[in-house]
């Protein structure tokens, strides 16, 4: 019960901190050539990887050790070093350790880089450039895009922003809310992680293991809450099919091999009543995949637009519902 007063006592800190740290990302996003905690993390883990693969045996044991050992440095030291950026800039000034945690929280979330990056590909699209459009998308998307027609491209486009929308905002956004830059920190280690290593090939298929599945556990409760606010957005906004965005979400949210992935990209297909997912080729290789939602209509570039419309509309709603949670708590609290 101490613990959780102790986290309820913080949450209006953390919650006013988010906010101030939304806004940043929304008006500056994350400029080219500053630096990012993200690439920091992604350092760490290549040096982490390095070392680890020198240190443990190349067998199926010896590797899910190493892969374990690496998925608890990473979000330690990630956790730790930010925690002692936050004591110094304390030691400076309280009102200057809230500026810092605000600029942690706006580095943190990613909703202005994804939507600036699919408009990329949008752009392209509308000006008939389909080459430049399969480079653009080719930046935000794992898989192979020469074999992509021009409304594969849109739909890689579209399916990124479903997807990482809860990986990007909604859920650092949670993480932040509850636990501050720190949980933040802990999250984008975790997520980072799982963006690196976490891949089933030979050689990530056991030394990626506990990262993969320990981001399947951080991304749970968000991926549904995301899909939710997707939902709800569908029916806010006009011209979204609200009633289609819950329908598909409850019957293709496990489409995926992952079981956060189709959580928002099945919720969003919905909404715009667009077929998502399916095949896709992965360095050279084809990848059978289900099919996500029902193609009522073709994929247009504008549809782009759309759905990062809708990916900014879900984590408005997420963040409202998440203050209106705040308040809600603190009564709760207070009758203990």
């Amino acid at each position: 019960m101490i613990i959780l007063r102790e986290i309820v006592g913080n949450i209006p800190e953390y919650a006013g901190v988010l906010c101030v740290g939304a806004v940043l990302d929304l008006l500056i996003g994350d400029p080219q050539g500053w630096w990012h905690p993200v690439r920091s993390i992604g350092w760490l883990i290549s040096f982490l990887e390095k070392k680890l693969r020198a240190i443990f045996p190349k067998t199926k044991d010896g590797e899910l050790v190493a892969g374990g050992v690496l998925a608890i440095l990473v979000p330690a030291v990630s956790v730790l070093c930010a925690g002692a950026v936050l004591w110094v800039a304390g030691w400076i000034h309280p009102k200057f350790r809230l500026a810092v945690m605000a600029v942690m929280c706006g580095q943190l979330l990613a909703g202005r880089s994804l939507r600036d990056e699919s408009m990329k590909v949008c752009r392209a699209l509308q000006n008939g450039d389909v080459e430049g459009a399969r480079y653009a998308v080719s930046m935000i998307v794992g898989r192979d895009t020469k074999p992509l027609s021009e409304e594969g491209i849109t739909k890689a486009a579209i399916e990124t922003v479903a997807e990482n929308a809860s990986d990007g905002v909604i859920a650092p956004m949670m993480w932040m809310f509850f636990f501050g830059p720190l949980g933040g920190f802990f999250y984008k280690a975790v997520n980072t992680l799982d963006s690196m290593v976490g891949y089933k090939n030979d050689r990530y298929l056991y030394f990626g293991r506990v990262s993969a599945h320990l981001d399947d556990v951080v991304n749970w409760i968000p991926a549904r809450f995301g899909a939710l606010c997707f939902v709800v957005g569908a029916w806010i906004l006009p011209g979204y099919d609200g009633k289609s965005a819950w329908k598909i979400w409850r019957r293709d949210r496990h489409c995926h091999k992952s079981p956060n992935s189709a959580q928002g990209e099945s919720a969003c297909a919905g909404a715009l009543g667009l077929r998502l997912a399916g095949d896709a080729w992965y360095f050279g290789k084809l990848v059978k995949k289900p099919f996500i939602g029902d193609e009522t209509r073709h994929a247009e570039a504008e549809d782009v637009i759309r759905v990062n419309r809708l990916m900014m509309t879900a984590s408005f709603l997420a963040l409202i519902v998440e203050l209106g949670g705040m308040l809600w708590i603190r009564g709760f609290m207070a009758g203990f």
